[in-house]
Formats: C-alpha cells, sequence, structure tokens
C-alpha cells in the first residue's frame, strides 16, 4: 500500500480489505467473464441449458447465463469440410477428415472380382446442427462409415475397367445419390456436396500386366480408329465413283434412245416419201449412198454388163475442186 498516492488515498478513504469482499469481487469477475460468448462468422451457436438444448444462435456477440448453466458449442455451418478414404492430407484441422487405417479403407473387389485401390473424397456441410450433435451420436465417423459402405456397394457393381476409364463420373453420381439418401434417412444433420475419385489403381503386385493390358486397349483402339479413318476416305471415294458411273450409263442409254427415235423418224419420213414415189425415192437413196461411199473407196472397180473387162479406176477424191473461174 506504500505505493499508493497519499492524497489519492485520503480522497478514497479507507479501504477496508476482508475475505468475504475478496470472495465477492472473484464472484462478480466470474460471474462477467461467463456471462459473454462470441461466435466466429462461419459457425452457429447451440446453446444447452444443464446440457439441454435451448435455442441456436447466429455469428457475434451473445450473452448466457453465467458458471456454467448454459453452455455453447460452435458448429462450423458455413464451412465445406471434406472427409478423405484412402489418402491423408497434411495440416488438416477436421479430426473425422482421416480415417485411421487408410491402407484398407482404399483396399477394394470390383465386380469382375480384381483388385483395386480407390482413393476419394466426400465434402459436405453441416446443414442442421441441433440435428447433427444430437440424433447421432458420432456422426463425422456414422458419415464416414456410410461413405465408405456405398463406395464398395458401387464398385463392387462394376468391372476394374470401368473404375479406372469410362466408369468414373457415373461410380461418382451414384455415390453421391446413394450418400444424400442414407444421411437424410439417418437424420445426419448435413448435406453431401460431391463426391470425387482421386487416383484409382490396381494392386501394386499386379500392375505391369495391368498396364500391359492398357496398352494393349489402347493399342487396339488405335487400330480401329485408323481403319474407321480408311473406311471413311474409302467409301466416299467408292460411293461417287460408282454415282458417277451410273450418271455416265444413263446418258450412254438417254442419248441412244434419242439416236434411235431419231433414226426411226427418218426411216418413217423416207418410207413416207417411198410410198408416194417409189422408183425416185429408190434413185434418190442410191445415189446418197455412192455419195456416202465411193469417197471412202481406195480402188474403185466399175462393172457393168456391157464392158467385157473390169476397168479399174483412179481413187476419188472425197471434195471435187472447185471450178476455177
Amino acid at each position: 500500500m506504500s505505493s499508493v498516492n497519499p492524497s489519492f488515498k485520503r480522497f478514497l478513504g479507507p479501504i477496508p480489505v476482508s475475505p468475504p469482499r475478496i470472495l465477492l469481487i472473484i464472484l462478480l469477475i466470474v460471474l462477467a467473464w461467463t456471462s459473454y460468448y462470441t461466435i466466429p462468422a462461419e459457425s452457429e451457436g447451440i446453446v444447452l441449458r444443464f446440457g439441454k438444448y435451448i435455442l441456436k444462435v447466429p455469428p457475434g456477440l451473445h450473452f448466457k447465463l453465467p458458471l456454467g448453466i448454459d453452455s455453447v458449442v460452435e458448429v462450423p455451418t458455413q464451412r465445406q469440410l471434406k472427409l478423405e478414404f484412402g489418402l491423408t492430407t497434411a495440416g488438416y484441422t477436421h479430426p473425422d477428415q482421416v480415417g485411421k487405417e487408410p491402407a484398407k479403407e482404399k483396399s477394394m473387389v470390383t465386380g469382375d472380382l480384381n483388385a483395386a485401390l480407390v482413393e476419394w473424397v466426400v465434402q459436405y456441410r453441416i446443414t442442421e446442427p441441433e440435428t447433427f450433435l444430437f440424433a447421432v451420436r458420432n456422426p463425422g465417423q456414422t458419415l464416414r462409415d456410410l461413405s465408405e459402405s456405398v463406395m464398395r456397394e458401387v464398385v463392387g457393381d462394376r468391372t476394374v475397367d470401368e473404375i479406372i476409364t469410362i466408369g468414373r463420373q457415373e461410380i461418382e453420381d451414384s455415390v453421391l445419390a446413394r450418400l444424400r439418401e442414407l444421411a437424410n434417412l439417418y437424420r445426419l444433420g448435413v448435406t453431401v456436396n460431391q463426391v470425387q475419385l482421386k487416383n484409382v489403381n490396381p494392386p501394386v503386385p499386379v500392375q505391369p500386366s495391368f498396364n500391359e493390358v492398357n496398352r494393349a486397349q489402347q493399342d487396339r483402339e488405335n487400330a480401329i480408329n485408323l481403319a474407321n479413318g480408311e473406311y471413311n476416305k474409302a467409301v466416299p471415294r467408292a460411293r461417287g465413283e460408282a454415282d458417277q458411273e451410273i450418271r455416265a450409263a444413263e446418258g450412254y442409254r438417254f442419248k441412244r434412245i434419242n439416236e434411235a427415235e431419231g433414226d426411226a423418224a427418218a426411216f418413217g419420213a423416207v418410207l413416207e416419201q417411198y410410198i408416194k414415189a417409189p422408183e425416185i425415192t429408190r434413185a434418190r437413196l442410191y445415189l446418197e449412198t455412192l455419195g456416202d461411199v465411193l469417197p471412202e473407196a481406195k480402188q474403185s472397180i466399175i462393172v457393168d454388163e456391157s464392158v467385157q473387162q473390169i476397168l479399174p479406176m483412179l481413187p476419188l477424191p472425197a471434195r471435187l475442186p472447185e471450178d476455177k473461174p
């Protein structure tokens, strides 16, 4: 007390110090210290009075009954939580994020009785904190057990090729739908947002053989693609050539038909004139025929009943020279 200013001591007067007064001061401090609490922005608070649920409070500063009468449980309802199976992310803070035996979690048997190592992640959010805390004992572990059970069920209905190659998206969708259904059925108070397959591999002892099979399948697919490419090039070309030949044949057919019809029409016209004047028409045809044949003859021979010997004639030109004026 010697360190206190004397003038200040005279102003306050004598301060009696007694054990009851000290206990009262300590009690007031404890009451003030335990009568308020703060909920972080990404969480909601569940207020319990003697262990019984009272109400749910939003983020911010709140007051409660002190001395342990009211207790508050913070639930991260705005945080995206995840469960990892078969793998472990360094620096995780959520206790349910990683399983106790990741190697056993990822070891599975496929529908064609092959072994596979499946790693996956389940992302979820706590949407009903009071249900999450009180409806099911240890809801985080329950969700892990449900996720592993559903994944093993879905993987067990598919072949190892589907799991590793083309069936990943279908597996994720099937597990997500089934897991949401079970989460509602068991009243876990969570919403499953995503199921994502990570690494899917065969067991280590058989990986070289499996890789050989994959390479053979890829070679087969490449050969099929090359054959389809050649087919797509050859077939249209053959079809085009066939169409061209068909059009040429059609054109030749129409040409021959038209020529035959023209010849028939010409013959009919000649026949009509022949009926009218047979001798004249016969003589005209004879002269026209000689006019077409003689210019093509290499050697001409004239044979007549009045001629006693054969007279060779010089080749006639196809066209006689015009008379000079």
